[in-house]
């Protein structure tokens, strides 16, 4: 098997934290003070920054936005993917 670009494959992860925000019309400070994560971590996550996210995390953002992982969280293949 091929080693993994981290870079690429992270790329590949879409985190659509502002559309949620926006519909649930919450700012990134009061979700990070609701799930309990600091400002910057949350905003690395919302700009696709982000190399990893930890269940716990992640299910406490979708406990606070009422959403699903994938509601959060797209995948993006390549054109050369079938």
């Amino acid at each position: 098997m091929p080693p993994i670009n981290d870079d690429l494959e992270g790329t590949r992860i879409m985190v659509k934290l502002d559309d949620l925000l926006h519909a649930r019309r919450m700012t990134l400070t009061e979700l990070a003070e609701r799930v309990g994560l600091t400002l910057a971590n949350l905003s690395i996550l919302k700009t696709g920054k982000a190399k990893a996210i930890r269940f716990s995390t992640l299910a406490a953002i979708c406990r606070e936005l009422d959403c699903q992982p994938g509601d959060l969280l797209a995948y993006a293949g390549t054109e050369s993917e079938s």
